[in-house]
C-alpha cells in the first residue's frame, strides 16, 4: 500500500509541475498579446490585464521554483526536508502579483479616470480579449482536473480540497486563472462601456476592479503561506483519523497528547505522548511503535515522520486524548480531509 501511495504522490507532483508549466506558458502568451493591444488602442483596462498577465507568468516562475526547491531530500542540515521552502517561494509569488499587478492597475485606472485619455482602435481590444479568455480556460480546465482528481482521492469536494490544501501551487494556479478570466471579463465590460458611451472612465474603474481583484487573490495565497510557514496543523477530522488509528492498537491505552505539523505540501509530522497498558513489555511497546508508523504511513503517504514517547498514565485519565490540537479555523489550510 505504502509503494502505491508513494508512486500516487509521484504523479501529484509530476501533475503540480505540469499544470504550473501550462498555466506559465498561457501567461506568457496573453500578455505580450495584451501589451501589445493596450499600447495601440491606449485602455488602461488592457494595460492593466497585461500588467496582471505579467504578474501571473512571474507568478508561475516562482511557484516552479517552489515545487523544485521544496523537493529536495533531506539532509544533515535539514532533517526534515525543504518542503517548508516552497511556502516561501510561493509567499513571494503572491507578494509580486500583490505589489506588481494590483499596484499598477489601481494606480492606472485612477489615471485613465482623472486624465480621460484614449488612443487607438477598440478593435484589437476585443480581439485579444477573446483569445485570451480561451487560453486561460485552457489553462483553468487543466488546474479543474487536477483539483477535482485529487478531492476524489481524499474522498471530499473540490471546494473543501481547495480551501484546505497544503499543495499552495495548485491553489495559487486556480486562483490565479479564475481571476484571470473574470479580469477578462472586466476589462472587456470597461472597453465596451467606454466606446458605448464615449467616456473613458469606465475604463479607468474596470482597471481598478482588476487590481482589487489582484489584491484579494494575493491576500488569500500570502495569508495561506504565512500560515503554513509558521507550522500549520493537518485538518481537525484528519487529526481524528490519525488518533483513532493510534488508538485502536492493542498495547495502547490512551493517547494522551497528539501534536501534528504540515512540513511542506506532501509532508507530515505526527508527535504523539502514549500511555501504554501497564503490562506491555518492552519489545510489545517497540512493536506497536512500528505497527503506528505502518499504519499511519500507509493509509496516508504524506505522513513521513511519526514519533511516539511512552508517557505515564494519568489519575482518572480514560480512553481519548487529554491534549490535542484544536481544530484549524474555517479557512485554514493543510492536508486536504480524507473524510
Amino acid at each position: 500500500m505504502a509503494e502505491v501511495g508513494v508512486k500516487a504522490e509521484a504523479g501529484v507532483k509530476t501533475e503540480s509541475v505540469g499544470t504550473v508549466v501550462v498555466a506559465g506558458a498561457a501567461n506568457l502568451a496573453i500578455a505580450v498579446a495584451k501589451l501589445i493591444a493596450g499600447l495601440i488602442s491606449g485602455s488602461a483596462a488592457m494595460l492593466s490585464e497585461a500588467a496582471h498577465s505579467i504578474a501571473d507568468t512571474t507568478t508561475e516562475v516562482l511557484l516552479y521554483q517552489a515545487l523544485r526547491r521544496g523537493a529536495r531530500p533531506a539532509d544533515t542540515r535539514h532533517p526534515f526536508g525543504y518542503g517548508k521552502e516552497s511556502y516561501v517561494w510561493a509567499f513571494f509569488a503572491a507578494m509580486f502579483t500583490f505589489v506588481a499587478g494590483a499596484g499598477f492597475a489601481v494606480t492606472h485606472g485612477v489615471t485613465t479616470i482623472l486624465v480621460h485619455q484614449h488612443s487607438g482602435d477598440y478593435l484589437v481590444s476585443y480581439i485579444v480579449l477573446g483569445v485570451s479568455f480561451v487560453i486561460e480556460s485552457i489553462s483553468l480546465a487543466r488546474a479543474v482536473r487536477q483539483v477535482r482528481r485529487e478531492s476524489r482521492r481524499w474522498k471530499t469536494t473540490p471546494r473543501r480540497f481547495l480551501r484546505l490544501t497544503a499543495d499552495t501551487t495548485v491553489k495559487a494556479v486556480f486562483l490565479e486563472d479564475s481571476a484571470a478570466l473574470i479580469g477578462l471579463l472586466l476589462a472587456g465590460l470597461g472597453v465596451g462601456l467606454s466606446e458605448a458611451t464615449g467616456d473613458e472612465v469606465w475604463d479607468g474603474v474596470a482597471s481598478i476592479l482588476i487590481g482589487l481583484l489582484l489584491l484579494t487573490v494575493a491576500g488569500i495565497l500570502a495569508s495561506n503561506n504565512l500560515s503554513l510557514l509558521v507550522g500549520r496543523a493537518v485538518p481537525e477530522r484528519l487529526r481524528r483519523v490519525i488518533e483513532q488509528e493510534m488508538a485502536g492498537l492493542p498495547e495502547v491505552e490512551r493517547i494522551d497528547t497528539l501534536l501534528t505539523m504540515q512540513l511542506g505540501p506532501d509532508d507530515i509530522l505526527v508527535a504523539a505522548k502514549v500511555d501504554f497498558r501497564d503490562e506491555a513489555t518492552g519489545a510489545a511497546i517497540e512493536a506497536t511503535a512500528d505497527e503506528a508508523e505502518r499504519r499511519l504511513t500507509g493509509r496516508f503517504p504524506e505522513i513521513r515522520y511519526v514519533f511516539l514517547d511512552p508517557t505515564r498514565s494519568l489519575p482518572g485519565a480514560c480512553g481519548q486524548a487529554r491534549n490535542t490540537q484544536a481544530g484549524p479555523s474555517p479557512d485554514a489550510g493543510g492536508a486536504p480531509d480524507p473524510t
